[in-house]
């Protein structure tokens, strides 16, 4: 059966899952190489102990950075970080302290990842190891403990969506250009499914370019997204591994293995005849350079049309993982040489690492932009999570070159923030208005008469449009295929109950489960059922039954990654919940929880048409009569029509057996 990039990448990492190859749909459990915690290592370290966990599984497979909090030297954050560097010692875990760089740059830098490798990360951003050919996907606190204590994580494969990239960027635009391009174009395509990049213009983009598509894939909304291995990442790779040889960085195993992994053909690539779910095709050479914003990633602009518009700002920045590496640090120093930020406005100024520092400052871009007037920060997270010095505060405008510009983020609910490229923040910083480098240009000579600078490298691509037509391809999903699976005992062979239905796409966690109540310690078992579904429908509660099947719309649980919104539904006595599609934070809540969730389209779509006149009338919640589910056939039943989902294999059966995950280590550790 012909497999996509990131099916063969699971089957290689797989230890428990189906017999036959691995597809869209399937549940597995997967080793990792490595996994990745910052300084929820914390957290995570809790539920390790509460599970009963005494020995790590396997030392080499967790990496500590700390990044997140470190300009707090509060005695409470500095006991923390004592104690995460006491457990990585205690147990021979690779340990980077806070200063050394944020955690996604560590990994890539220091040799963690390799072509045809999964790795995972305690943080939504691991999508990054893409760009070097591996799989980079996120897990939650209590996944990542588990994989300490057994080595192993569970996953649901996801569907992929497969990017054609042809021609090359125009001068002065930049990778942080293509994804912003992307999320603008494309804003739903990819939820919750994997990406891979091919075609002839993968060729044209750096690596530092190809790391920022990657980052930022999960604002665009993908679970991992995957870059084919080249001549220019080969390179790179190479040369990570000599750079770091003489400044002690990953073991000298990691670095052997890094060239090991680059020379001996690990590198992985999709089967021929492979199923992707769409097909997006883009034309490197039509994007210019674009801004993202306000306040969300998918609202997107050329910055040609929105520096008309001469939008002030207070606050620009120059950090994070995304757009803090040496071909950003160039790109911005290159606009600032000779120019000085604008006196009411405050650029801040943080590398990925303190290795990617060293390099800005041998070459000279990192005294540029302190020159400048740019405000020095130490390696790591800081304003992009809102954390620490210079943070937007109520009625300021700020231009950032990290991954997320979401209200209230980096500051102030009643802040703005734009996401641009570096070169375009720079620029921005000195003109006091969101611009790109070419409007300096033109105010300087309209100042000074016949500029004797060089000629803006962004000069070809002012006349292009932010970006070409959609050009996007959809296809249809594989349908379940007919396949019986063994039920394990204690798990159900079927489950039949009262239907009702949701109408609604993105129901998120706070519909599910109110922020009112999710902070609030007196709440039990029986006050989380009653007020389950409060803010989408006060009156649900109230009518809903135990054993009860509610079934909902696209992206169900979408949100906040807060338990309650699944453990409310628990408390209920709700059966399962079917839905068209959900988020995959729910979904791996649920079964982390052992709640069963199944995902059925067309049965979906079917309620629509069945119950158009409740809709018309906008009734938010329709009991429909019984529905039955045959887990050992997968297949649902509603009236005379049968509905056929990917047959729940051991994997997630033992979760629920168990009651959640927890639970199922604790076990499997007592055995």
């Amino acid at each position: 059966m012909p497999q996509t990039v990131v099916e063969k990448i699971a089957q290689a990492h797989m230890t428990e899952g189906p017999r036959r190859p691995v597809r869209a749909g399937d549940f597995v459990s997967l080793r990792p190489r490595h996994v990745l915690t910052h300084d929820n290592t914390a957290a995570v370290m809790k539920k390790f102990q509460a599970i009963g966990a005494k020995k790590i599984f396997d030392s080499r497979q967790p990496v500590f950075a700390l990044d997140h909090d470190i300009q707090n030297r509060g005695e409470e954050n500095l006991k923390k970080y004592r104690a995460i560097e006491g457990f990585a010692r205690e147990h021979g875990i690779d340990f980077y302290p806070a200063g050394a760089g944020i955690g996604h740059q560590l990994m890539c830098e220091r040799g963690y990842v390799r072509p045809g490798w999964l790795v995972v990360a305690s943080d939504s951003h691991a999508n990054m190891y893409g760009a070097l050919g591996a799989i980079g996907t996120p897990v939650v606190r209590t996944d990542a403990a588990a994989i300490w204590a057994t080595g192993e994580f569970w996953w649901q494969i996801p569907p992929t969506v497969k990017v054609v990239l042809e021609g090359e960027l125009a001068a002065g635009v930049s990778g942080k250009d293509v994804i912003i391009a992307l999320c603008g174009l494309y804003p739903d395509e990819v939820l919750n499914a994997a990406v891979e990049f091919s075609g002839p213009g993968v060729g044209s983009l750096s690596m530092d370019g190809r790391l920022t598509i990657a980052n930022m894939s999960t604002e665009w909304g993908a679970l991992a997204a995957w870059f084919p291995a080249d001549e220019v990442m080969t390179a790179w790779l190479r040369g990570q591994s000599k750079d770091r040889a003489e400044g002690g960085g990953a073991t000298s195993d990691e670095r052997e293995g890094a060239l090991a992994a680059t020379e001996g053909g690990c590198a992985t690539h999709p089967d021929k005849d492979a199923q992707y779910v769409a097909r997006i095709t883009l034309d490197l050479g039509e994007l210019a350079p674009g801004v993202a914003g306000p306040d969300a990633v998918q609202v997107t602009a050329a910055v040609a049309e929105i520096e008309e518009k001469r939008v002030a700002i207070q606050k620009a920045y120059l950090l994070s993982c995304t757009n803090s590496r040496r071909e950003d640090l160039e790109a911005a120093a290159e606009v600032m040489r000779g120019r000085r930020v604008a006196e009411w406005v405050k650029l801040y100024l943080g590398a990925a690492s303190a290795w990617v520092q060293q390099e800005a400052e041998k070459s000279g871009a990192w005294q540029a932009l302190l020159d400048a007037g740019a405000i020095p920060l130490p390696p790591g997270c800081g304003p992009c999570i809102g954390l620490g010095t210079g943070l937007l505060e109520a009625g300021e405008v700020g231009i950032s070159a990290t991954n997320r510009n979401f209200k209230g983020r980096m500051g102030s609910r009643e802040a703005q923030c734009y996401l641009g490229s570096p070169a375009v923040v720079a620029a921005s910083a000195v003109a006091g208005y969101i611009c790109g480098p070419e409007r300096l240009e033109e105010l300087e000579g309209a100042a000074k008469g016949p500029s004797t600078r060089a000629p803006s490298p962004s000069g070809r691509s002012r006349s292009l449009g932010m970006t070409p037509e959609r050009n996007v391809q959809v296809f249809s999903s594989r349908a379940a295929e007919a396949e019986e699976v063994a039920i394990l005992p204690g798990f159900p062979k079927r489950v039949s109950g009262r239907l009702v239905f949701l109408p609604k796409d993105n129901l998120n966690t706070d519909g599910i489960y109110a922020g009112a109540y999710t902070y609030r310690e007196d709440m039990t078992p029986e006050t989380m059922a009653a007020v389950v579904f409060d803010n989408y429908d006060p009156e649900l509660a109230k009518r809903l039954l135990p054993g009860d099947i509610v079934v909902a719309g696209h992206n169900f649980g979408c949100g906040s990654s807060r338990e309650q919104a699944v453990t409310a539904l628990k408390a209920k006595g709700i059966s399962l919940v079917i839905a068209a599609s959900f988020s995959q934070t729910y979904l791996r809540n649920a079964f982390n929880n052992g709640f069963l969730c199944l995902e059925q389209a067309e049965l979906v779509l079917r309620l629509h048409s069945l119950f158009r006149r409740n809709l018309e009338r906008n009734e938010r919640s329709i009991a429909g009569g019984a529905l039955g589910v045959d887990f050992a056939r997968g297949v649902i039943t509603y009236g005379c029509d049968e509905y056929r989902f990917p047959p729940l294999g051991t994997v997630p059966q033992s979760l629920v057996i168990a009651g959640g995950i927890e639970m199922l280590v604790a076990r499997r550790l007592m055995k």
